[in-house]
């Protein structure tokens, strides 16, 4: 069963302004320090959704990620924040929103500069592919390193189709042609293997498990797009043919693979 334990935000500390969606680090009521994204920054709840099934699928699979939390902003909370783009991205976020645990002293990952071993690499670019999961490239890897080891963060830009919501049955069984601008495509030797075990790791079962875990409130979409539940189904649709049809976003990474070492 996936539980993301709920905390309140009790101390904003800085935005973090390198992210579109003004994501900040903020304390919450267990003393930690996490990295709030907001439901109501600009893809709303869609990018708290992506970032929760993003992060739980990859921890699923055995790839470290930093622990997701569901932070509560209350009525009180930002009313003495001077800056008025800040206040009102609070205001907008009031309820239920998602934080990564805050990994003190971690460096972003640099491709070039640091070792990722070739499996975990594929692992990753298998993930990526999977999830379609365009924002992790040489320009904005989304990794850290810290304590020698290599960290995902920040999923909220995966899952593509679901800022469209129309055709998402073929999208699910589509190749990712985004793959060959993966940060860690060169690294990608153990393709095959990766597929194996990731296709081991991730199963329809555990797929279902971290869906419905998904708070109700983040899938009322107000554009038109369905109800909670049918739409919580798509996403779990999506992404079980996307499994059962993995041969086809697999060849694609094979191939970036290939031309990146011409």
């Amino acid at each position: 069963m996936t539980e993301l334990r709920t905390q309140n935000v009790t101390r904003y500390i800085v935005p973090l302004r390198e992210g579109g969606s003004l994501p900040a680090l903020a304390e919450a009521d267990d003393m930690f320090k996490y990295v709030v994204k907001f439901r109501g920054a600009g893809h709303g709840t869609k990018a708290l959704v992506s970032e929760l099934i993003g992060g739980e699928i990859a921890r699923k699979a055995g790839l470290r990620v930093p622990e997701l939390v569901f932070l509560n902003v209350d009525e009180e909370f930002g009313r003495t924040e001077a800056d008025e783009e800040i206040q009102d991205l609070l205001k907008g976020s009031r309820g239920l929103n998602i934080g990564l645990h805050f990994l003190d002293g971690a460096m972003t990952l640099d491709p070039y500069a640091n070792h990722v071993d070739e499996i975990e690499a594929s692992k990753i670019v298998w993930l990526d592919s999977f999830l379609t999961n365009v924002d992790r490239t040489f320009r904005n890897t989304n990794m850290l390193v810290w304590h020698g080891e290599t960290w995902l963060i920040d999923h909220g830009a995966a899952l593509y189709f679901h800022h469209t919501w129309n055709g998402w049955e073929k999208t699910a069984i589509t190749p990712f042609p985004y793959i060959k601008d993966h940060a860690l495509i060169r690294r990608a030797t153990h393709l095959d293997e990766a597929d194996r075990e990731m296709r081991q790791l991730i199963t329809p079962g555990a797929i279902t498990e971290i869906i419905d875990a998904i708070p109700t409130q983040w899938l009322e979409y107000d554009n038109g797009e369905g109800d909670a539940e049918s739409n919580r189904s798509v996403y779990k649709e999506f992404l079980t043919r996307r499994l059962e049809n993995s041969e086809t976003f697999l060849k694609q990474a094979q191939d970036a693979h290939r031309l990146s070492l011409i």
